[in-house]
């Protein structure tokens, strides 16, 4: 997308520095965390355009204090905090053990399955890529699409369904009768023009089928709006 003048002037872009791999052509990830935030901080405080920033520390007390910190994390649109070790070296890959992504609990909301369509690889034969709705009056409005959280006994129940309670079809999409239930965590949601319900969920997957619940017993698009409100 191309950034107008006053887009630029009015939200300026930065870079959020939290850790340095390199000083003066030298590797120093082996360094511990501590002496590589030392050096960042000296490289970011002869910066004087402010476009350079250090991501800050979160100073707590005990685990409880922290534990509140981590569940305000949704106010400030992250996905919870980031532990460290502070004598931990730089690791490249998802390595366990020196660092930890505290993660805020998802947000859910119980949805209606309107759309299947078959999946890839391994799930070609199953209908697991799902369109699901939730209640505006009497009418279902879709807001998200979803493909992952089940297992595979539940998938192959789910494509026996679908296969039996198809009502039309749009190339490899099939509209099923409107009667599974099934509740969706995400990580955040947002206000999106593209989307007919006016709302966008980040990371929604399927959490569990709720074989509990009948369709009426869905949320409502009303519901989705005030977690916008609050969230968004």
């Amino acid at each position: 997308k191309n950034l107008s003048k006053r887009m630029l002037q009015t939200m300026p872009a930065i870079m959020m520095s939290y850790d340095m791999l390199e000083a003066h052509g030298k590797d120093i990830r082996a360094l511990p965390l501590t002496e590589r935030r030392e050096k960042l901080e000296k490289v970011i405080g002869a910066a004087s355009d402010g476009v350079l920033r250090l991501s800050p520390t979160i100073g707590f007390d005990d685990w409880e204090q922290l534990d509140q910190i981590r569940q305000n994390a949704r106010q400030f649109h992250t996905e919870g905090i980031m532990l460290k070790r502070l004598e931990s070296p730089y690791k490249s890959g998802r390595k366990k053990g020196d660092w930890w992504k505290w993660k805020i609990d998802p947000l859910t909301i119980d949805a209606v399955l309107l759309y299947a369509q078959q999946g890839h690889g391994r799930r070609a034969n199953l209908f697991t890529d799902y369109t699901f709705a939730v209640w505006n009056g009497d009418e279902l409005v879709p807001f998200a699409k979803a493909y992952s959280g089940l297992t595979d006994v539940e998938f192959q129940e789910i494509t026996k369904y679908v296969r039996e309670n198809t009502l039309d079809r749009f190339g490899p999409v099939r509209a099923v009768v409107p009667n599974l239930v099934f509740e969706l965590a995400f990580e955040g949601i947002q206000a999106s023009k593209r989307h007919k319900s006016g709302v966008a969920l980040r990371f929604p997957r399927m959490h569990r089928w709720r074989k509990d619940k009948h369709p009426k017993d869905a949320n409502t698009l009303a519901d989705l709006k005030e977690m916008l409100d609050l969230y968004g």
